[in-house]
């Protein structure tokens, strides 16, 4: 994959971020270096995307350590509960938001209490955490597109939905990471990237990283997959996930679910690609999974163009469940859900 530029980065001055927002026009890094700066980032959409998501808030708790005035250890502690909290508010649906602070929160507290260490040791260890984080999604993203390789056949037409690559992720990808193995196996694919409205996450950045990355990809409004398919121009689905139920269900990007109907229509299979930390084991079906509702802006305005007449009101629900009995098998680093079911999802949790 490319190498001339990254999706988040930690330095001593702050959280290095790549603005998603400007994406293509625009190629603009900005350094946070306040919790609230952070999430408001997650917030902002400045990055996003379940794992990239976790991954920045390890990085929120880790900058919370580090700029802490706190002098005992109970009083650092105390900042970063409360830089938890504030990060747990920025994005309900991802659920790697939630398993990387509690990451951070076991780290900090098998840092003071089993290992008793000071203050300094305390900031040091959290933010070896939170570099460990990013640099295992990576590894973790890689080993999904080696697992999911043997889905993707030489000559391969990929329709995915949303951005679920290296933007997504702390590097290579989930969905693309897949297609991205494809590629370096020496595999001819090409990938047709819906706009996915209302914020064009494949229209913008899909199409920006593939492009950079020399794979070929071509963008389709929303309303085409549907004639393509009876057309016979797509050869498989592929999307990533924001979270997983325990039974398969998967919510993604809105748009998805109607994407998986019409895969089942024309007989294509659908994959979803995704690490084990966005598998909620605790949710038992889609109906528990909050989905997120962000608000008018991001519907009714494409930069300073109003799309929609002052006072009619719009929904924006970001996410979709898809039922697990329309997807064809979830793809993980620990090997394949196939086909997702309450067994096959629970086969591929760590044996601990």
């Amino acid at each position: 994959m490319a190498t001339d530029w990254f999706t988040l980065r930690w330095s001593d001055e702050g959280v290095v971020m790549l603005d998603q927002r400007l994406l293509p026009g625009q190629e603009l890094y900005l350094t946070l270096g306040s919790v609230e700066e952070i999430a408001r980032a997650i917030e902002d959409l400045v990055v996003r995307g379940a794992p990239a998501i976790g991954c920045a808030a390890a990085m929120g708790i880790a900058r919370a350590a580090v700029v802490s005035e706190a002098k005992q250890v109970a009083d650092l502690v105390d900042d970063l509960e409360a830089a938890s909290e504030r990060l747990a508010r920025t994005r309900p649906t991802a659920v790697n938001l939630f398993w990387a602070l509690e990451r951070m929160r076991e780290s900090w507290r098998g840092l003071a209490d089993g290992a008793g260490a000071g203050v300094a040791e305390l900031r040091a260890g959290l933010v070896a955490e939170a570099r460990r984080i990013l640099d295992q999604d990576v590894e973790t993203c890689r080993a999904i597109g080696a697992a999911g390789l043997e889905l993707v056949p030489d000559g391969s037409r990929i329709l995915t939905h949303c951005n679920a690559g290296a933007l997504a992720t702390g590097g290579y990808g989930t969905a693309l990471g897949v297609v991205r193995a494809a590629t370096e196996a020496g595999r001819s694919v090409t990938v047709l990237a819906d706009e996915t409205r209302p914020f064009l996450q494949g229209a913008r950045l899909t199409a920006w990283e593939l492009d950079r990355d020399g794979i070929p990809v071509t963008v389709i409004t929303d309303n085409m997959p549907a004639w393509l398919m009876q057309c016979g121009e797509v050869d498989l689905v592929m999307v990533g996930a924001d979270r997983i139920a325990a039974n398969g269900d998967v919510a993604n990007k809105i748009g998805t679910y109607g994407l998986a109907v019409l895969a089942k229509e024309h007989g294509i299979p659908f994959y979803v690609a995704a690490p084990l930390s966005t598998i909620d084991f605790a949710t038992a079906n889609g109906d528990a999974i909050p989905i997120e509702e962000r608000g008018r802006r991001e519907v009714a305005e494409i930069g300073a163009r109003t799309l929609v007449p002052e006072g009619v009101p719009v929904r924006h629900p970001a996410f979709d469940v898809t039922p697990a009995r329309l997807v064809t098998a979830i793809v993980t680093e620990r090997g394949l859900a196939r086909p997702p079911t309450v067994a096959s999802v629970r086969a591929l949790a760590p044996s601990d």
